[in-house]
């Protein structure tokens, strides 16, 4: 009866090549996850909704903001209301622009500057590099 003899170094391989595999997995969901977070082309930043092209200007922002995010005509409006509050200004008629909706938008504003540190961050350039990944920033 002729013998099976499994070879230790195909499994140590195999295994090794197992677990290579889940760790780049890993790391490409890490990708992904954050670059999805990212800012989604003609797409509204805040809630998502399809931007049409007659309210991009040729940049790709919003013709009327001078800020680094992409609005629809609403989320540009509250954006807007939202600044000249600040400016102890805004307007009265939207009496629910109240302080918890200020606080909404800070933290809006500030999940965006996070995100994009996050995405800037040496650690995921190296990420990206390690998957060669073309860097979104480049």
């Amino acid at each position: 009866m002729p013998y099976n003899i499994i070879s230790l170094n195909a499994k140590l391989r195999e295994a090794r090549d197992k677990k290579d595999l889940t760790e780049r997995r890993r790391k490409l969901a890490a990708v992904r996850n954050a670059l999805l977070e990212a800012r989604r082309p003609f797409k509204c930043e805040k809630c998502h909704q399809p931007i049409g092209a007659e309210h991009l200007s040729e940049d790709g922002g919003h013709p009327d903001l001078k800020v680094p995010f992409l609005f629809c005509p609403s989320c540009s409006e509250e954006y807007l209301d939202y600044i000249r509050r600040l400016q102890g200004q805004g307007d009265p008629a939207c009496y629910w622009r109240n302080e918890a909706w200020l606080e909404l938008w800070k933290r809006w504003l500030d999940y965006q500057g996070t995100v994009d540190r996050y995405l800037k961050s040496n650690e995921f350039k190296q990420l990206l590099e390690e998957l060669k990944l073309p860097d979104p920033y480049r």
